[in-house]
């Protein structure tokens, strides 16, 4: 080979390494855009300190704050995304199922209405039924004293008018009147922000992805939040609810990281984007109150910092139906540290114990306003007055 041949073929090789490396350049650019959707504000946010004083989350020497950046939103993967079913068709569908698991209330009800003698032993048995459907003892008392009355004036046995009497006042206990609609209008130039909170173990994470389909469906922008920042497996739990169904959650990558900071950054994203509802996931370790109640104030003061003076549109609390009165307990914590304006009851298929729906409403003068009937990714449905007391007496 001569000196000119050696040439060219230096020439050539050198042209074909740049190619080579131009390629695996833009590669790996097309992928870093890709990972990264946006950076809302550089992942800075402002915190209430002790004192009450506005200052950095993420100011140097404050151990418990997230290192700058370090909240993402995370993307969502280029899948087949799953369309949600339509929510009002939702309590329909499930209808049955419900009226399975919780006929033990109802028919046990009419059946002892239907005796052929209402005495003073059967009443009682009316009561106790009531009761150990923890429907509570005041509504217990109500009702019972209005049956009383009201079958004494009918005179009859028939079921089918008892069973109408027993509906109509069923209806009443449960409160038809009350607002259950969500707050989930975005106000001009800002989303509808829900804070969610309860008690790990309620379902409470996989409500609020239940509750990003349930929008979704209703034609919503939807950014998740990912403030439960002490449970490892949280975040991920719920970026997986947002990428079925192509909603971004911002969450840190750092475990442990303030859930303020996390919160904040959601919302600045869901104003950047324009969309329409944030959804925020918070911790529920219940078992340390005075930590949790300064955690969950916080988050909402740090959130509510980000809309420029507005406040959080919806506060809805998760409560395991199947827990009865514990999941009472547990609402009156929660009630001293955020003001609840919606109850959602998750697990309500697996329990015959369906009048904690009347206990919680009466103990907290808010509505339940989302059941959950199963395990089914569209198992969060709303929540009317008149479809539940129907499924007890089916």
């Amino acid at each position: 080979m001569d000196a000119t041949e050696l040439l060219v073929f230096i020439i050539v090789f050198v042209v074909v390494v740049a190619g080579v490396a131009t390629t695996l350049v833009t590669g790996a650019k097309r992928r870093a855009k890709s990972a990264l959707q946006r950076r809302p504000r550089g992942g800075t946010a402002t915190a209430e300190d002790e004192s009450g004083t506005v200052q950095e989350e993420r100011a140097a020497g404050d151990e418990s704050a997230s290192e700058p950046g370090d909240t993402l939103t995370a993307p969502t993967e280029p899948a087949p995304l799953e369309t949600p079913t339509e929510p009002r068709t939702r309590l329909a569908r499930l209808r049955a199922r419900l009226a399975k698991s919780n006929s033990g209330l109802g028919r046990g009800l009419l059946a002892l209405l239907s005796r052929d003698t209402l005495d003073e032993e059967t009443w009682e048995e009316i009561e106790d039924t009531l009761l150990l459907a923890d429907v509570g003892v005041d509504p217990t008392t109500e009702l019972v004293d209005t049956l009383r009355e009201r079958v004494r004036v009918l005179g009859t046995k028939e079921p089918d008018q008892l069973r109408a009497l027993l509906r109509e006042e069923l209806i009443k206990l449960v409160d038809p009147t009350m607002e259950r609609e969500l707050s989930v209008t975005a106000a001009p130039g800002r989303p509808a922000v829900v804070l969610v909170v309860g008690v790990n173990g309620t379902g409470k994470t996989t409500t609020v992805g239940k509750l990003a389909r349930v929008l979704v469906a209703e034609d919503k922008d939807v950014v998740l939040g990912a403030a439960d920042t002490f449970r490892a497996a949280a975040a991920d739990q719920l970026q997986t609810w947002g990428e079925r169904v192509g909603v971004p959650t911002v969450r840190s990558d750092k475990e442990g990281a303030d859930p303020a900071s996390v919160a904040h950054d959601a919302v600045r994203a869901g104003i950047d984007g324009e969309s329409d509802v944030v959804l925020i996931d918070t911790a529920g370790r219940l078992q340390n109150k005075v930590g949790l109640m300064d955690q969950l104030g916080k988050v909402k003061r740090v959130a509510e910092r980000a809309l420029d003076g507005g406040t959080i549109d919806e506060v809805l609390l998760v409560l395991d139906a199947t827990t009865g009165q514990n999941g009472m307990q547990q609402a009156k914590v929660f009630s001293e540290v955020v003001d609840i304006s919606g109850i959602v009851l998750t697990k309500l298929d697996g329990t015959a114990k369906g009048g904690i729906v009347v206990a919680v409403q009466r103990a907290l003068g808010v509505p339940v306003k989302l059941i959950g009937l199963g395990e089914g990714p569209d198992d969060l449905a709303p929540f009317t007055a008149e479809e539940f007391v129907d499924a007890l007496l089916d």
